[in-house]
């Protein structure tokens, strides 16, 4: 028996800090329930996914300070469409069908919604992107 949409609800991480309140939109209700869930739940595949990114442009982002690599982290999500399409495969891939249905009605809102919070959650990360985590790291 198939019961996909039960598997993939039941391994999403809970996040407590999230509140549903009767004022809220749908597009709320659906960014705290779903996207914000499956991205923590992705998190370690984002991170590695962007770091492959980087690697692939010739690792230029490690030669940055801080506040540029904040920027070209912002860039890379905002104006690499194949990046931002690979993402988005990720993060879409684990809807049930019923938010898949959702997300339709919206995309284009979503996908902005997508995008800000994996902006954020990235640039929160950065010190994951520098050579000698990644050293550290693989040694493990």
């Amino acid at each position: 028996m198939n019961d996909r949409p039960n598997d993939l609800l039941r391994i999403r991480p809970e996040i407590k800090k999230t509140k549903q309140f009767d004022s809220m939109s749908s597009e709320e209700r659906f960014q705290n329930g779903t996207l914000r869930p499956i991205l923590k739940l992705q998190n370690p595949l984002l991170v590695a996914f962007f770091q492959s990114y980087i690697e692939e442009r010739k690792g230029v982002f490690y030669d940055l300070g801080i506040p540029k690599k904040l920027d070209y982290i912002e860039s890379a999500l905002t104006k690499d469409q194949k990046l931002r399409n690979s993402v988005k495969g990720i993060i879409v891939g684990q809807f049930t069908v019923k938010e898949y249905i959702e997300y339709n009605t919206n995309a284009s809102a979503f996908n902005k919604r997508i995008m800000s919070m994996l902006i954020e959650r990235l640039k929160d990360q950065v010190q994951l992107f520098e050579k000698e985590f990644l050293v550290a790291a693989v040694a493990v």
